[in-house]
């Protein structure tokens, strides 16, 4: 659920942004708790497409964040170090303060039997007209873009990126996603310039 948005002028700012984010996450227990972290803080560094003739990102429509509440299953995703291991990854999301959304994610560390890392973050809507662009932080005060640039009519699966397309997660209400939705979630990411040859499938329990 998944930036700073600030723009950075020049090479040497968006490097400083990285190493202060480093520093800061070199503080906390490297472990799934600080996955999105890293994501949250390298999507604010990044701030814009890496290649700059790439196509604007599209969002869906519209968003009825009601019924986009609840327990999401991870299908797939770009493969991050900092997520190396886990299995069964899962995300809870849930009405918050303050028109916050709470965000738990859960993975179990190296197989489905292994120790379970839960981190817990918030969320809140950038685009009211929407509610497709969120941001989402769980390293206060870091930020991260999480659009949900594909969604299910009946929202049985739901896929999320940010403008730089180098976060990428295919989420679903069932451990499983039909094979030929799944095609079809392949076909759009690509017409959206998506490198799918990227994604990893993501080991969850069976139904």
């Amino acid at each position: 659920m998944p930036g700073l948005r600030r723009n950075f002028r020049a090479s040497t700012a968006a490097s400083a942004c990285a190493g202060q984010f480093v520093n800061e996450a070199q503080a906390a227990v490297v472990n799934f708790r600080i996955a999105l972290v890293l994501v949250v803080g390298l999507a604010g560094c990044a701030g814009r497409p890496k290649d700059p003739d790439a196509p604007a990102l599209h969002t869906v429509d519209h968003v009825d964040l009601d019924r986009y509440l609840g327990t999401w299953y991870e299908i797939a995703s770009y493969p991050q170090r900092f997520q190396r291991g886990c299995t069964a990854t899962t995300a809870n999301y849930s009405l918050g303060k303050k028109a916050e959304i709470l965000v738990e994610n859960q993975c179990r560390k190296d197989s489905l039997e292994g120790k379970l890392d839960v981190a817990k973050g918030r969320a809140r809507v950038v685009d009211a007209d929407t509610n497709a662009k969120l941001e989402v932080s769980f390293f206060r005060p870091f930020w991260g873009d999480y659009w949900i640039i594909d969604l299910g009519a009946d929202y049985e699966y739901a896929v999320v990126g940010n403008p730089t397309r180098e976060y990428l997660w295919i989420l679903s209400r069932t451990r499983t996603l039909d094979p030929a939705v799944y095609a079809g979630i392949l076909e759009r990411l690509v017409a959206q310039d998506y490198d799918i040859d990227r994604l990893q499938k993501t080991l969850q329990p069976a139904e």
